[in-house]
């Protein structure tokens, strides 16, 4: 067992079970413990690889995505370009190397981070050393906001529900054993869940993220008071319905229990709970990152990129781009939704 399953063995032990969402706090955040509070986790040498790390393409056209916008709201003069949980800041280091060409862009914009990890922050800071950095999205300044969130909303802590007549049940960790261990609390009616009577069966089992109305109404409040937009793009489907919570520990999946803190937890993103919480600001449709990056012309930058490589180089370039748009890798199982101004078209890649 982890130093940090030790304390919260003792912890249970003491008060009790608790909330699948206090646990993933714990283990992603903990101060001396926590998964992303003390490493960097991403790469090839990590437990996972996300699309900036991936090919360089998917920040470039994301940059460009966000800079298109910009010019179609007609070129604010100070704006915020800002990213939630910026991993290494390599997605912001190719959106703002594909936009330098892009006429008073760079000139308008400050890149602002929402990171609370010191690890990743210093990671952060080789690459973007002129940014500014936040613990929240609540402290983003007051100005047009255009905003990247690439796997953010899957790292959130989330409470798990099971449905039991007309209640629910909901998932907790406690001991069997001395031993960490899922439970289920008593039935009881749960207002938030009220809706999802009608389209769940004896059994099932739903998803609710705590946190994800007061960011996503905080992004929207922005966008629509003083203008921009943002893209959110993560991996999940537009209603929870089953157990999503995984663990990634060297590239492989393990048990959520086992490593506490050594091992990163994330659960599929709920996107109609993005929809749902997106007033004032208007939200688009939600688009698979395949279809949303060939609307955006990745293919013929491709291409244009595959022209200039030869040997294992064109052949990793050539996988990266399948990875990131097949149907059968990242293409469908990642989507994408914009939150925008309701007097602005959507942006770029993406429908209303």
């Amino acid at each position: 067992m982890t130093a940090l399953g030790d304390l919260l063995i003792a912890r249970i032990a003491r008060t009790g079970p608790i909330s699948l969402a206090e646990y993933m706090a714990d283990c992603l955040m903990h101060p001396q413990h926590g998964y992303y509070a003390t490493r960097d986790p991403f790469g090839a040498a990590g437990d996972f690889t996300t699309a900036p790390e991936i090919s360089q393409m998917f920040g470039e056209f994301i940059g460009l995505a966000l800079a298109q916008a910009w010019i179609d709201q007609g070129q604010p003069a100070q704006i915020t370009l800002a990213e939630l949980g910026p991993g290494r800041g390599t997605l912001m280091q190719d959106a703002l190397r594909a936009t330098r060409a892009v006429p008073g862009f760079h000139a308008a914009l400050s890149v602002h981070l929402v990171e609370t990890s010191p690890t990743l922050r210093k990671a952060q800071a080789e690459r973007i050393p002129d940014a500014t950095w936040h613990d929240t999205v609540a402290t983003l300044p007051d100005a047009p906001l255009y905003l990247i969130a690439n796997e953010f909303f899957d790292a959130l802590p989330i409470r798990q529900f099971q449905r039991s007549g007309d209640g629910w049940r909901e998932k907790m960790v406690g001991l069997t054993d001395g031993a960490l261990s899922f439970g289920l609390s008593a039935a009881t009616p749960l207002a938030a869940l009220e809706d999802r009577l009608a389209d769940t069966a004896e059994g099932d089992l739903v998803e609710l993220c705590p946190s994800l109305p007061a960011i996503t109404q905080t992004i929207a409040t922005k966008v629509e008071q003083f203008g921009g937009c943002a893209l959110v793009i993560d991996y999940g489907d537009w209603q929870s319905l089953g157990d999503t919570l995984q663990a990634l520990k060297a590239q492989t999946h393990s048990d959520p229990l086992t490593t506490p803190g050594d091992a990163d937890l994330t659960a599929h993103v709920d996107f109609a709970a993005i929809a749902a919480h997106a007033a004032p600001a208007k939200f688009t449709r939600l688009t698979p990152q395949g279809v949303f990056l060939e609307r955006l012309g990745i293919t013929p930058r491709a291409q244009a990129l595959a022209t200039k490589l030869t040997g294992d180089a064109r052949t990793a370039h050539i996988a990266a781009h399948r990875r990131l748009t097949h149907p059968a890798e990242m293409g469908d199982l990642f989507k994408v939704i914009g939150l925008y101004p309701t007097h602005s078209t959507p942006p770029p890649g993406l429908e209303p």
